[in-house]
């Protein structure tokens, strides 16, 4: 009866491993594998937002009359541009300002800069965060591009005055800015780069 017993349980012992064998296996693709399948370059890629219609929608004239204009990207530039071009005119440097204005922007910050340096005085800025860009509107007008961005900034300046002592501490202000910048481009050149063709102030 002993004998029977000690069979029977053998025999119940090898069906419960075969079952595990059989059960404890992962069937099919794990998430895990499919990560590691995923090239290295489309894992680690940063994940753009998603554009809102009524942007797109805004953008239909050019992109009608010029199919490789991507929002996303021109958003990148231009945000990158607002930030060269604040700096640049905080400081005077003129040679960055130069390519990135039209020649009606570039005589009224001219016009700017001089007097600053005529008061004797330097300006430094920083962001104290990065400045939000939004797309108003980008169209095709004849043989332009023409494209509207309202950006929002908060901006600290640091301005030393004329005749200050080395070691002064210089004048800190602080401030919110709400503009409208319009950029242009002709269509069609051989130069795809966008210039600023005007500055307006707007609501936050």
């Amino acid at each position: 009866m002993s004998f029977q017993i000690i069979f029977f349980a053998v025999i119940a012992a090898l069906v419960l491993f075969q079952l595990y064998n059989v059960l404890g296996k992962k069937v099919g693709r794990q998430p895990q594998e499919d990560a590691r399948a995923l090239p290295a370059a489309e894992a680690n890629a940063p994940q753009r937002p998603a554009l809102d219609p009524s942007v797109l929608a805004a953008t239909s004239s050019l992109r009608a009359r010029d199919p490789g204009f991507d929002p996303a990207k021109f958003l990148d530039g231009a945000r990158q541009a607002y930030e060269t071009i604040v700096r640049g005119y905080a400081s005077g440097d003129r040679s960055a300002l130069q390519p990135l204005l039209a020649p009606a922007v570039m005589a009224s910050f001219e016009a700017g800069m001089a007097a600053r340096e005529a008061r004797g005085e330097t300006e430094q800025v920083e962001f104290l965060h990065a400045p939000r860009a939004d797309l108003e509107t980008a169209a095709a007008e004849g043989e332009r591009a023409v494209a509207r961005v309202r950006f929002l900034a908060e901006i600290r300046s640091r301005i030393t005055e004329a005749g200050a002592a080395e070691d002064a501490e210089p004048r800190i202000e602080e401030r919110r800015t709400a503009e409208n910048w319009t950029f242009e481009r002709t269509l069609g050149a051989a130069d795809p780069n966008w210039v600023l063709s005007r500055v307006e102030a707007a609501t936050a």
